[in-house]
C-alpha cells in the first residue's frame, strides 16, 4: 500500500506545480495534480517554495485552508470517479456536477461527505462506510 507521509505529499504538489509551470514532462499523476493546482491559484504561492511548504502549519486558528489537504482530496476523488470506488461515487458525482453546473464545485461538495465519512470513521474506530458516503453525495445531488 502507498502511504505518503506529510513531507512526501507536500514536496509531490510543489514539484508538478515546478514542472508544470517550467513545462517540463509530468507523469500522469502530476498532470492531474497539475490540472488541480490550476484551478486553485490562490495555493500557488504555497506551492511555490518547497522548504516553506514542509514546514507549515495550516491550524484552524488560523483561518486558512490546508492547500495540500485540499488538492490531496481533489486526487482522492478523481480517482474513486476514475474507477467507481466505492460503486456508485461516479454515477453521484455525475448528478452533482450536472446539478451544479460544474465539476470542481462538485468535488468540493464531495470533500464535505468523504471528510465527515473519514470523521465518523476516526471517531467510532469502524472502517470507513462507504455506502453513507455515496449517500451523502446523492443528497446533495438532488437536494
Amino acid at each position: 500500500m502507498f502511504a505518503p507521509s506529510q513531507h512526501d505529499v507536500r514536496l509531490f504538489f510543489c514539484e508538478a506545480h515546478r514542472k508544470h509551470r517550467a513545462q517540463a514532462p509530468l507523469t500522469p499523476l502530476e498532470a492531474l495534480a497539475a490540472d488541480w493546482i490550476a484551478e486553485h491559484p490562490e495555493y500557488h504561492d504555497d506551492l511555490a517554495d518547497p522548504d516553506a511548504a514542509v514546514a507549515a502549519s495550516y491550524t484552524v486558528e488560523e483561518g486558512r485552508t490546508n492547500p495540500f489537504l485540499h488538492l490531496a482530496m481533489h486526487l482522492s476523488i478523481s480517482e474513486q470517479v476514475s474507477i467507481d470506488q466505492p460503486r456508485g461515487i461516479k454515477q453521484a458525482y455525475e448528478l452533482l456536477a450536472r446539478k451544479l453546473g460544474s465539476a470542481h464545485e462538485a468535488q468540493h461538495e464531495i470533500m464535505e461527505c468523504l471528510g465527515e465519512m473519514i470523521w465518523k470513521s476516526q471517531r467510532s474506530g469502524l472502517p470507513p462506510d462507504g455506502e453513507a458516503y455515496i449517500d451523502c453525495v446523492r443528497r446533495r445531488a438532488t437536494r
